[in-house]
Order: C-alpha cells, then structure tokens, then sequence
C-alpha cells in the first residue's frame, strides 16, 4: 500500500450560495445513465503555484468559488432516489457535494517524479454508495496543497450522472466562477434525441434500417454473464507522444496507396498502435488482434451542445477477424470503419433500442469483457484555469473500476506540446503494463513515460 505523507486533511460538505432547483423537482436519467451505474469517473489536475500565493489560500478561494460553481449543477447537489419502476433519479434538494482539504509534505514536481496509479488515487476522495443512497453524495472534490509549491485538484463522481467529457466541463466551470465570478459556458440539461423507428420488444420497424451491429453489440453485452471479480492488480501506464511522434504513427497507420486528403485521425491511429501493441503483449497469436470496444463522444454526432450534461459516449466493437504482415494500416481501418458508421440514426436507434428493451434485460457492463480505447479528444482539460495564467500542466483520467483486458483513455496534451500531442493513459493487468513500455513499436515512436512502472 503506497504511503502518502498528508500533513493535513478534512473533508466538508459545500452547498450552494442560492438554490439550484429553480423551479425543479427531479432530474429524470437516460438509458446512456443508467448503463454506467457501476463506474465511477476521477480526474486529477496538477498546478504549479505563483510565489504570491499565502498558504492556504488556495483552499479557501476554491472552497468559496466551489458553493457558488454548484448553483447551475442542481444534478451534481441533489440525492438519488428511485422511481415506480425502481430507476434511478435524481431529487433536486441542494444537498451539496462533499470536499476534501489536503496538504502534503514537499512540492508538485517532487511528487510527480514517483507518482504511480496507487499513490494519485489518494489525491482522490471518493465513498462507496450508502446503504440509504439517499444520504449519499453523489460528487466528491479534494484540493491538495504541496507545502513547497504546487496544488492538486481532483473530482470523482458517479457514472451513472456524467462521463469524462461533462465532468470535465464541470471543472472548468468551477475554474471560471474562481477566476472571473461566473462560468463562461452553462450546462444543458435535456433528453436525448429519438429515432423516428418504431420499436417494440422483438425487433424494429422494418421500415427502418437501423444500426444493427451497434444494438447487437449492446445486446450481446447484456446477455454475458457477470465476470468473476479476480484479484488481478491493475497498473496505469500513462505515455506522452509529441506531435512529430503523433504524426509519425498517423503516417504509419496510412494505408498503401492512400490519398493526403484521406488523413487518418490521430485517436484512430493511436488507438490502433494500442491495439497491435497489447494484442502483442496479451500473447495474441500471429495474426489476431484481443476483442477491442471503442468508446466514443456523440455529442457533436447527435448535434447536441456541447454543454450537455450527462452520458453521451456510446460503445462499439472493432471487428478485425484477422491481420497480414502490415498490421498497423489495416487496425487503423478496422477503427476508422467504426467511427464511420456511429452516424446520428444510428446513435439515436440504439438509445431508442435501449428505451424499449430497458426494463426486460440486465444492465450491460460495458467494460467487462473487451479491451476498452476511449477518445477524450472532445474535451481539454487544460482550460480548467482557476489562478491567472495558472494552467494544468499535467491531467490523468481514470474510469473505475476497471476489469477484464484493461482500458486505454486518450487525450489532448497540453497546449504548448502542439495540437497533435496526445497523451494515452492505459491501465493493465501488472504483469502486463512493463511488456507494453519495452515493445518495440512502442519505443519506435519514443513516447515520454509520466507515469508507469519505472517510477519507484
């Protein structure tokens, strides 16, 4: 169990300066909500401090600007409870959120160079749902203070009432009140968008072509007994690759022959080095690729705005029945083939789908069987600016708890790395995490290990 040297902490709860219910009663979940119910997301953001900053300052200023952020969120400061039909909802009562205050011995850049998963867990606060949800938080913040310089600030919520992407959005929102008094984007709240499909408990309307891979990968999902928990312990290798690294793998990935005009994405080309590299790792036989899920945003796909609050990434399998020698091209194709297809119609007959079958099959758990790639290139978690010219220098996203093959998360760099940059956060089995930092076409592109095995 890895030791973390707090010098203080104490945890509170942070209500709202005004009521946040305006006139709402209950906040009604879709079915994109309800599949994520057994997951919990964190992220943790790293500051370096200005030398006028007084100690503890930090903690009051965000502690202030925190119950006043929470006013447009009334999702995030009210309470679960079940309707009729024994579903979750939220009842908008201002309950609050709960916040942590931490100080830990030396300075950002000193923990930074031994972090591991185990130890930046710890900056994150998070409690197991209450027997009676209803006295259960729903969100938790920690802010942690580095006695010699530095300030981590956390958040850790439910899945089941926002994605990566929201609550992202939300930590800029909290970053804006802090900064200027009010919030430069406010949430939306609202149903998700429909098929015009007519669906009843057996199949849809013929009528209608649906997306029939997308609802059967959905479908088989819910239909898979429940994985065996195993005491498998899971390492987070987390690697930055600098845009001439990105743009070296893009022109990697490029198939034979292929047009400039026809660029693959960077998500898709470092998904599938991902890909070929853990199929490697995994002891995948020449040839075959590990059963892979993408975890895309839909937001844009569905024409939503991009302040809407709550679940919109959408899964779908990668179907790649096998591979020749130029493995890399033809994994890229395989994914861009997926990212293709998830169209708005299709998008909206899956959650159409959803709604009709919700209440006559058992909740899948997406993550459980496939390897699990997420693209978080739709949010940048460096604009969360709550001091002037005080930027994240360093993100890590988790989405928890992970099972089955594992799970990789790519996301933007920060800004002065270049557009292409990325950084892939992978979290493995243990026994697999250093294979996968000593492959070769891993170390052909020289990506910066920030996190990983090699950190003591």
């Amino acid at each position: 169990m890895a030791e973390v040297p707090f010098t203080f902490k104490s945890k509170r709860s942070v209500v709202s300066t005004r009521s946040s219910t305006e006139g709402r009663k209950f906040c009604h979940l879709s079915v994109l909500d309800r599949l994520m119910e057994q997951k919990q997301v964190k992220i943790v953001c790293y500051y370096r401090s200005r030398r006028d900053v007084e100690p503890g300052e930090w903690l009051k200023r965000l502690r202030d600007s925190l119950a006043s952020a929470i006013t447009n969120f009334p999702i995030m400061t009210g309470r679960l409870q079940q309707n009729q039909e024994g579903q979750w909802m939220v009842k908008c009562n201002d309950g609050g959120v709960r916040m942590v205050e931490a100080k830990l011995k030396g300075s950002v850049e000193d923990w930074l160079k031994s972090v591991d998963r185990e130890k930046e867990l710890k900056l994150v606060y998070w409690e197991d749902v209450f027997p009676k949800p209803y006295f259960w938080s729903t969100f938790y913040f920690q802010v942690t203070e580095f006695e010699k310089g530095g300030l981590a600030v956390s958040l850790s919520c439910t899945h089941l009432l926002a994605d990566p992407i929201c609550a992202s959005m939300f930590l800029k929102a909290w970053a804006d009140t802090t900064l200027s008094g009010s919030m430069s984007s406010p949430p939306f709240f609202h149903s998700l968008p429909l098929s015009k499909a007519n669906y009843n408990n057996n199949n849809n309307n013929p009528n209608h072509e649906c997306y029939s891979d997308l609802i059967n990968h959905y479908k088989s999902s819910s239909e898979r007994p429940t994985p065996l928990i195993t005491n498998n312990k899971y390492v987070t290798i987390t690697l930055s690759f600098a845009e001439p690294m990105v743009r070296d793998c893009i022109a990697m990935a490029q198939a034979a022959g292929a047009s400039e005009k026809a660029c693959t994405p960077a998500f898709e080309a470092l998904a599938a080095l991902l890909w070929v590299c853990l199929s490697k790792v995994k002891g995948m036989r020449s040839g075959r690729l590990l059963d892979m899920s993408l975890c895309l945003d839909m937001r844009s796909v569905l024409g939503l705005d991009q302040g809407f609050f709550g679940n919109c990434m959408v899964y779908n399998k990668v179907r790649l029945e096998s591979v020749g020698e130029n493995m890399l091209p033809e994994a890229s194709k395989a994914i861009g083939a997926v990212v293709k297809k998830m169209n708005a119609e299709g998008i909206k007959d899956l959650i159409q789908w959803l709604q009709y079958n919700n209440g006559n099959q058992r909740v899948p758990l997406m993550n459980d069987y496939d390897l699990i790639c997420a693209n978080l290139e739709g949010v940048n978690p460096h604009l969360a600016t709550f001091e002037d010219r005080v930027k994240p220098f360093r993100v890590s996203y988790y989405v928890e708890p992970v099972t089955g093959p594992g799970q990789v998360l790519i996301f933007r760099s920060p800004p002065g790395e270049g557009p292409m940059s990325r950084v892939v956060m992978a979290t493995l089995p243990e026994d697999e995490a250093a294979k996968l930092c000593e492959d070769d076409l891993i170390q052909r592109f020289s990506p910066a290990v920030l996190m990983g095995t090699n950190k003591s």
